[in-house]
């Protein structure tokens, strides 16, 4: 059996071990290093490890503490009662308050399904007492989430940049946040159209000091706090600084001026997605060491219709996401990309945004993380029609978004 077919039949297991036994991605993928470089290639450890992407370490840990001070110290909780504030009593608003909320914490740092944990609860929260859809409400915070997650500043939009950087690619980084964005927004709207009229039997859910109606004061930590989130979007956009290192070095100001809440913030940082991004890459990279991931790609590229494999890759992506960890596959899928891009016949910046559209639109799947959680925050008793409801949406946007990225951003 060849070194190549080894290598892809080791990540296939890879994915579907983690997704039939539940370990993390990262951990078999740095095991599944470890078992062909050093076992059967007789690689040394350093050689191996010669492909831990350090720089997007350095931001998924710093993004994640940063944003998990935040968290702590009630900065982000206030941020999220400043948006039901606005919306008030108008529901048509709410939905898109938390699209636009859910965003705003993965823009600056926050994980997907941090973001999704955050807001859901809330948003269901308000929409059973005022009898609009939880499925609807918990589907526009999981769009809102895919919709700020690439940007300069976020989780998936600095795993994309440093993985095209690395094959010596760039895409502009701008134009993937708002094509990302706007498709995301597309989605919402088709969201709203399918889920915005139902309603459910309103209950007395929220009491007078519930989340919605309560205030929380701006004290001078969360206030600070702000301005170190909003000095990290500036930083990183208008003056170029490294995305990672800026926001490291905010955090540990941060945690000088508030030792109590650092030392709880550091229990915030996202450790397994770090873990898992890294582990991903690392066996990704061994792969590109041996040439396996510039043959696999050629031989995507060698179909000869360009347009057909971008699609290829767009559902492959798009379905894959569905059942896996968003954050892994575009660490695989990426690399996988990288010759079929080299060669010019398809544009960058145009497939990589449809590859990221399609990879995050279906993290609405019940079997995903996203997913998982509006289920679990629905009332108890919608919780069997909001599995359906969630598995009906997955299969339609598995179906259909792969196509929608490709023809918007490819074929168009």
């Amino acid at each position: 059996m060849s070194t190549e077919l080894i290598g892809v039949l080791v990540l296939a297991a890879v994915f579907a071990v983690s997704s039939l036994r539940g370990l993390n991605m990262g951990v078999l993928a740095l095991v599944a290093a470890f078992l062909v470089g050093c076992v059967w290639l007789g690689h040394t450890p350093e050689q191996v490890l010669d492909g831990f992407p350090a720089e997007m370490f350095v931001v998924l840990v710093a993004v994640t503490f940063l944003f998990g001070i935040a968290r702590v110290n009630g900065t982000v909780e206030w941020m999220v009662h400043a948006a039901v504030r606005v919306a008030g009593q108008r529901l048509g608003v709410m939905p898109w308050v938390l699209f636009g909320l859910a965003a705003l914490l993965c823009a600056t740092g926050a994980a997907s399904p941090a973001a999704v944990a955050i807001v859901a609860p809330l948003g269901i929260t308000f929409a059973v007492e005022r009898g609009i859809s939880p499925l609807y409400v918990g589907l526009m915070a999981v769009n809102g989430a895919a919709a700020g997650s690439f940007a300069p500043t976020g989780v998936l939009g600095g795993i994309v940049n440093s993985s095209l950087h690395s094959s010596h690619l760039t895409v502009n980084g701008w134009q993937l946040f708002v094509g990302t964005f706007v498709f995301n927004v597309a989605v919402g709207v088709v969201t709203q159209v399918v889920f915005g009229r139902q309603r459910i039997h309103r209950t007395q859910a929220l009491t007078s000091d519930s989340a919605a109606d309560s205030t929380i004061v701006l004290g001078a930590e969360q206030a600070v706090t702000l301005c170190a989130m909003v000095a990290l979007v500036l930083g990183t956009t208008v003056l170029s600084l490294d995305t990672g290192f800026l926001a490291l070095s905010l955090a540990s100001g941060l945690a000088l001026l508030f030792r109590h809440t650092a030392q709880q913030a550091s229990r915030e940082i996202s450790w397994s997605v770090v873990l898992l991004v890294c582990g991903i890459v690392t066996y990704i990279a061994l792969l590109q060491s041996l040439g396996i991931v510039d043959s696999l790609g050629r031989m995507i590229a060698a179909i000869g219709a360009p347009l057909l494999a971008a699609l290829i890759i767009c559902y492959v992506g798009g379905v894959v996401s569905a059942f896996a960890s968003t954050t892994g596959i575009l660490g695989a899928l990426m690399p996988l990309a990288v010759p079929f891009l080299a060669s010019g016949a398809i544009g960058t910046t145009g497939m990589v945004i449809a590859l990221a559209a399609s990879a995050t639109v279906v993290d609405a799947s019940p079997f995903s993380t996203n997913g998982a959680l509006v289920i679990a925050n629905a009332p108890e008793h919608q919780r069997d029609d909001a599995y359906r409801g969630l598995l009906r949406w997955g299969a339609g946007v598995c179906g259909l978004a792969p196509v929608a990225a490709w023809l918007v951003f490819v074929a168009v």
